[in-house]
């Protein structure tokens, strides 16, 4: 294999993070810091009065939407590749040590979103408020991917901290975040397609949020469990040999 990005793509720990990462974006969305505000979004993104989103003005709904997630994700690739490029200073045979100790850690963020740790159970947001309408939608979605939520900072940051396990880079850790800003954005743009039915999708998932933070929290603190106890890496390991004795790309 000639291509890095090839390398970076059939890398093993990148192919168990990869749905990890969405999964962790989807839980974010459900998560009771975000998802009993999504009507505020909709509303405050696309200038558009409750009664009209009821008449489901899908356009106008797409493109506020649409601007506000490529705010967030925009913050959430560039401070994941930079976090991956910290990273290769980091990681390597000698450093197996630090895979441990970002397991402690993911398991650390599980509980905080669980609800533990009460300071840092506080958002940590911009409160400087763009316009609303279609031209504040990405300034919007700017300030929301550098606050700190509850729900959506432990998510983010377990996704940052696997990131670094099997060897980091800046494209992994930028990737990982796209894919997690995926898993957190395409709910917005499904909701902004649908409006009735899926403020009725919403109201079953906001009657069962406090299952959802226990499921969330769980996946995360199960994740920092096979990191602390080396079985992540050994399936690193057994996937990548898998990949390079088996696939063969072109060069």
């Amino acid at each position: 294999m000639n291509s890095p990005f090839a390398e970076t793509i059939l890398n093993g720990s990148l192919l168990l993070a990869v749905p990890v990462a969405l999964l962790a974006g989807l839980v974010s969305f459900l998560s009771p810091c975000v998802l009993p505000l999504v009507p505020g979004y909709l509303g405050y993104v696309t200038g558009l009065t409750g009664v009209d989103l009821q008449k489901q003005r899908r356009g106008r709904m797409l493109a506020g939407i649409g601007l506000f997630v490529l705010g967030f994700s925009v913050i959430f690739v560039l401070l994941g590749g930079a976090f991956g490029q910290l990273g290769t200073l980091l990681t390597g045979p000698q450093n197996a040590w630090i895979t441990q100790v970002l397991g402690i850690l993911v398991i650390l963020m599980g509980i905080v979103f669980m609800g533990g740790f009460a300071w840092l159970q506080r958002d940590a947001k911009i409160h400087a408020k763009p316009p609303a309408g279609l031209w504040g939608a990405p300034l919007l979605g700017l300030t929301f991917g550098l606050g700190w939520a509850p729900c959506i900072g432990p998510t983010y940051s377990a996704v940052q901290l696997l990131s670094l396990s099997g060897g980091s880079s800046a494209t992994k850790g930028a990737l990982l975040a796209f894919v997690y800003s995926l898993g957190l954005g395409i709910p917005f743009l499904l909701i902004a397609l649908a409006v009735r039915r899926g403020m009725g999708v919403m109201s079953f998932f906001r009657t069962h949020r406090l299952a959802i933070q226990r499921f969330g929290g769980g996946i995360l603190i199960l994740l920092g469990i096979l990191m602390a106890t080396g079985v992540w890496g050994t399936w690193v390991t057994e996937l990548q040999y898998w990949f390079q004795t088996d696939v063969k790309l072109p060069i």
